[in-house]
């Protein structure tokens, strides 16, 4: 057996060496770290790592200008160009990342708050842009290029009905230079012009009617004339189902001008024979946009909607008023609903309310009954909430709303039901 002292010693010897191979790997990572740190002449190395990223060699540019940052981190012209090559890259969120540290150290460096700004465009997040360009302005007063960046990103911020498919589309396309010959094609290949997408509504009411389920499936496309979208829209209620097959058009006709075209055909009760619409969209000055149009609903007979919008974007902001007016035997029939948005980034991130007085029969196509008749002058009041948001490549988009609706019943008018609705939707982009 091994005596006591052998122990001793033995463990002795363990701990030397412990000590030796620690103090050797120590020393290694000392000599590496010694040998990572830049030593060099800080321009002659950024005017490098220019060369190289002008000659389609971006990453040992940007090992370098992280090299240079090393040691001096506040050089703001080697960050700024650093996070210039992340954008032309498409990396945007790491450009951004660079841009901030630059913003947050000084606000006096124009060609950083301009680069910040295209960025944001180039990134197409239209609505980050434009808070960049407001702060920017604080700064840098009636600045022409500035202002003019402003103005590129206030009409990306006016979203139209184009849109409405939930197509993505390029805000911005980025000015050739020798330094970044692919980024227009690199911005190319991130927009994708066609969209599947589902929604699904479930009604609940508080008495008389069992739950109603209204689903949609469309496939979009965004094409240089506007946008194309397909749906088959399906609705099962009063112990029936329904299936409505629809088309809506987006054509654009000159700059800041547009139309919605819509045609649908239907073999069940629970939606029209046909129905179509029309409506033309115009953009005036301040962010303001007007519509006008109609719609018709052919059951046995014809019920022809009118209505139109005003709507207002500022900034982040997004408000619309839309009423609708029903001419009937009985009258003429209006409802309203007032809708606001507050976007974050772009058209797929945004939180929005809206509320609403009366029945439109375009809206409210569950209130036709076998006989037909057409109910228009419900009283009817309505609030509703929703979220929208996207995932960073903009590839899959979801939306949840929810809602609540103080009904007049439509046999029994003077008493009321409330109506709960449940909203859930999700786009999926592709090339």
């Amino acid at each position: 057996m091994m005596s006591t002292l052998t122990k001793k010693r033995c463990g002795n010897f363990k701990k030397i060496y412990i000590i030796l191979i620690t103090s050797l790997f120590s020393g290694s990572f000392q000599m590496i770290g010694q040998e990572k740190a830049y030593k060099g002449d800080p321009d002659v190395s950024f005017k490098t790592a220019r060369d190289l990223a002008f000659n389609n060699k971006r990453k040992q540019a940007q090992d370098t200008l992280l090299h240079i940052l090393t040691k001096y981190p506040d050089y703001h012209d080697v960050r700024e160009f650093l996070a210039s090559t992340y954008a032309w890259d498409g990396n945007n969120l790491k450009a951004r990342a660079e841009f901030k540290y630059i913003l947050s150290k000084t606000h006096t460096i124009k060609t950083t708050w301009v680069a910040a700004i295209k960025n944001e465009i180039w990134g197409d997040f239209p609505f980050q842009a434009l808070k960049l360009s407001k702060k920017a302005l604080t700064v840098f007063p009636n600045d022409i290029e500035i202002l003019e960046l402003q103005n590129k990103v206030q009409e990306t911020t006016m979203i139209s009905a184009l849109t409405a498919g939930g197509v993505q589309t390029s805000s911005s396309k980025i000015v050739n230079n020798e330094a970044i010959e692919k980024t227009e094609s690199n911005i190319e290949n991130k927009v994708r012009n066609n969209t599947i997408g589902i929604i699904s509504e479930i009604d609940f009411y508080s008495e008389i009617y069992d739950p109603m389920i209204y689903s949609s499936l469309k496939y979009a496309r965004q094409t240089k004339y506007g946008s194309v979208i397909a749906k088959v829209n399906t609705n099962s209620s009063y112990d029936d189902f329904g299936t409505q097959f629809e088309v809506d058009l987006y054509p654009k006709i000159a700059k800041g001008m547009y139309a919605y075209l819509n045609f649908g055909v239907s073999d069940s009760s629970l939606f029209p024979d046909y129905r179509y619409g029309v409506e033309l969209f115009k953009s005036l000055p301040k962010g303001f946009e007007v519509s006008l149009g109609f719609r018709g609903l052919q059951y046995d007979s014809t019920t022809m909607i009118y209505t139109g919008s005003v709507t207002w974007y500022n900034g982040n902001d997004y408000w619309s008023i839309r009423p609708y007016f029903t001419p009937g035997d009985n009258g003429l029939s209006s409802s309203a609903t007032l809708t606001y948005r507050k976007y974050r980034n772009d058209a797929d991130n945004y939180f929005g309310i809206n509320a609403g007085f009366g029945i439109s029969p375009e809206l409210n196509q569950n209130y036709y009954f076998a006989n037909d008749d057409r109910i228009v002058n419900l009283k009817s009041q309505k609030i509703n909430a929703g979220y929208y948001f996207s995932t960073n490549n903009k590839q899959n988009a979801w939306g949840a709303q929810a809602g609540i609706i103080h009904q007049e019943i439509p046999f029994d008018q003077g008493n009321y039901f409330w109506i709960t609705t449940i909203t859930l939707s999700w786009d999926i982009r592709f090339r």
